[in-house]
Order: C-alpha cells, then sequence, then structure tokens
C-alpha cells in the first residue's frame, strides 16, 4: 500500500536549482510506489503571514490556505526540500509552513537539502530540525544534502558526476527511513487517540 507524501518547496527565485532536487525527489518516490504531490511555495503564492489557518472562522480561509490544510491533513508524511540562504531557513519555504500547526501534527517529516557550494545547505538543514519539531512533525534522522547541486543534478533532476552517483546511493536508506516512520506513525495513530 502506498503512503500519500507531501513533497514541499520553496524557492522563489528566478533561476531554481533546487526544483532539479525536488524533481529527483519526486521521480524516486513515486518509482518506490509512493503517492507524491508537489507544494511549491512560490505557485501557491501565501502572502507573508499574517492570520493562520486555524485563526480564520469555519469556512472563511482563502481558497489557497483551505485547499492546503486539507493536502497537509491528507498526507502521511513530508518532504521538505530546503535551500541554504545566509546559512538560514528559505523565507517562503518558512512563510508557507507557519500558516499552519495543527495540520501538521503526528506525521514524519524528512530534510533534503541543497546549496551552490560544498556544505549542502547542512546549516539550513539543522535549523529546520528544530522548526520542524517544534511544529508537531517527527523528524526522520535520515538527510540528504546536496552541494554543488549544478554539479550534481541536471536541469531536468538527472544524477550527474560523482555528486549524483552519491546522491542516488544515499536515497534508499533515506527513502527508507521515512516508510519506515510514517508506517509507524499511521499505526499509533489508528490505535490511540492523539492526547489533544
Amino acid at each position: 500500500m502506498s503512503n500519500r507524501i507531501l513533497v514541499l518547496y520553496g524557492s522563489y527565485r528566478s533561476d531554481r536549482m533546487g526544483i532539479r532536487l525536488a524533481n529527483f525527489v519526486i521521480d524516486r518516490l513515486r518509482g518506490r510506489g509512493e503517492e507524491v504531490e508537489f507544494i511549491d511555495a512560490k505557485a501557491i503564492g501565501l502572502p507573508m503571514l499574517d492570520r493562520m489557518y486555524k485563526e480564520y472562522p469555519k469556512g472563511s480561509a482563502p481558497e489557497a490556505l483551505e485547499k492546503l490544510a486539507g493536502q497537509i491533513r491528507g498526507a502521511d508524511g513530508f518532504v521538505f526540500v530546503t535551500g541554504e540562504y545566509n546559512w538560514g531557513i528559505q523565507p517562503g519555504l518558512k512563510n508557507l509552513t507557519d500558516h499552519f500547526l495543527e495540520e501538521w501534527f503526528w506525521r514524519p517529516a524528512a530534510i533534503v537539502s541543497y546549496s551552490a557550494g560544498r556544505l549542502s545547505g547542512a546549516r539550513a538543514a539543522t535549523a529546520w530540525h528544530g522548526t520542524l519539531s517544534e511544529m508537531g512533525m517527527v523528524v526522520v534522522s535520515s538527510t540528504i544534502g546536496v552541494g554543488p547541486i549544478a554539479q550534481t543534478l541536471s536541469d531536468t533532476g538527472e544524477p550527474v558526476g560523482d555528486g549524483g552517483k552519491a546522491l542516488e546511493r544515499a536515497f534508499p536508506r533515506f527513502a527508507d527511513d521515512l516508510s519506515w516512520w510514517i508506517e509507524a506513525a499511521k499505526a499509533q495513530r489508528s490505535r490511540k487517540a492523539p492526547p489533544y
């Protein structure tokens, strides 16, 4: 039985390199039989956070928020594909994530980071770990870091060079870890109501 996984991506830049990594993740997860949906923060275009989804009276949230809330609630797990901006988190993805809270609860999240340099977005991944944990997600221990991204993935998201080979070797364990936590969380939710 396949799992429903949302792949969330947050770059707003005109020359988005991270889309290569998002496409790679989507392709490989689908190749494993997972049901994958792509959530592109730029395409959704939420305004800067003023009011969270839960702060709107029932039925009055903007359509984009209402749809996204349903997608998040219906997911079994999440993959956050994040670039590193000045040692930190991409603002577009953070803004999208902050519009919700309870919708994220009791599901696993995995982090895939990238950068133009050799550190592969590791500092953004570290920052995301605490943020996603605080928002009620279980962050899986396996992560993937890609950098330099232009030398690891082609413009269509296909692995190239030694970096691409390393990415291909790392992905199965990453996906297995995410799948294990998804199954564990589904089993727990099916037998016991959440504590609040």
